[in-house]
């Protein structure tokens, strides 16, 4: 499910998060000292696996508010029809989308079911958010269309699934502000979750949700992370070089974590490409960092990359199928 973009994302936002990468020169260490390289591995990985973790809940979140949103349908019904004089609208409400076939794929997905009760996600619905976001869906002309039409399509139950999730949620600034507050660690995640979300709008079926990542993928974001701090000291003699009229202590924080990751990539994970690991540091530079940070890393990976090749040091290997 979790890319492997993903994956250095999370690797990055680890590193970062390690109390020895935040400490520059002439300033002062952390209690206790620096930590040993056995304690940082150690610290990673279990920040590491935390963040996996709440990317994990996260999506599901989302799927979870999409389907309280929708069957909110029924609530509105009982609620209008139970007036003391009810209107004909009132005892006329559509309860379809409650009904949606895309959705009953969802809340029938024992998966899901586990994840929500496991992890405890029912406790980060906003009730009155729902009802807002539902009468929003109400008004719109996609779903007064929606409910006109007496037949049910598999691409009219997808598309006003997808009416709530980029209409009433990821294009609406309440409900980003409300889950900035509310979720710690959102701004970090979005652009990956907006991507779990489309794909799971185009290809729902079988999805593990207790499995939100292979356990191969664990393997190499595990070894990723060891790696680059096993590798800091070499990845720094070779990185420095190449950064010309940059001081080392001066360049931003997470551009100097990308370059080693980068460079920890390109020596020593033979089976990924090397215009792989270049293309993708550079796309993650762009989207969180400095607006050159994208250039940047460009420019230092590619000169690193034809240094390293001239003296034979890359050897990459084909990936067996």
């Amino acid at each position: 499910m979790i890319s492997r973009r993903n994956i250095r994302v999370k690797v990055m936002q680890s590193i970062y998060a390690l109390d020895a990468y935040s400490v520059a020169p002439g300033e002062k260490e952390p209690e206790g000292g620096i930590p040993s390289l056995e304690e940082l591995e150690k610290n990673g990985i279990r920040v590491l696996v935390e963040k996996i973790q709440r990317s994990s809940d996260l999506f599901a979140l989302m799927l979870l508010y999409i389907s309280k949103v929708a069957q909110f349908a029924e609530t509105s019904a009982r609620q209008r029809a139970s007036k003391y004089l009810p209107t004909e609208a009132d005892m006329q409400v559509s309860t379809k989308i409650a009904g949606n076939t895309f959705l009953w794929e969802l809340l029938e997905n024992a998966t899901f079911q586990e994840k929500v009760k496991e992890d405890k996600l029912e406790r980060f619905i906003d009730e009155e958010r729902v009802k807002k976001m539902y009468q929003q869906l109400t008004a719109s002309e996609a779903y007064q269309e929606y409910t006109a039409e007496q037949s049910r399509s598999n691409a009219a139950e997808k598309q006003i699934m997808l009416q709530i999730w980029r209409k009433e949620m990821i294009e609406n600034e309440d409900f980003l502000e409300y889950i900035g507050d509310e979720w710690s660690g959102w701004e970090d995640d979005q652009e990956m979750v907006v991507m779990l979300m489309e794909n799971y709008f185009r290809n729902h079926k079988n999805v593990n949700f207790l499995q939100f990542i292979s356990a191969e993928k664990r393997e190499y974001a595990y070894s990723l992370l060891k790696t680059v701090l096993q590798k800091d000291d070499h990845c720094m003699e070779l990185i420095k070089p190449k950064l010309k009229n940059w001081d080392a202590d001066r360049v931003a924080l997470i551009d100097l974590i990308l370059l080693k990751m980068g460079v920890a990539e390109l020596l020593y994970f033979p089976t990924i490409p090397t215009k792989v690991t270049i293309n993708e540091y550079i796309e993650i530079a762009k989207n969180y960092s400095t607006p050159q940070s994208g250039q940047f890393v460009n420019g230092v990976l590619d000169n690193l990359l034809k240094e390293l090749t001239a003296e034979n040091k890359i050897r990459k290997i084909e990936r067996t199928k």
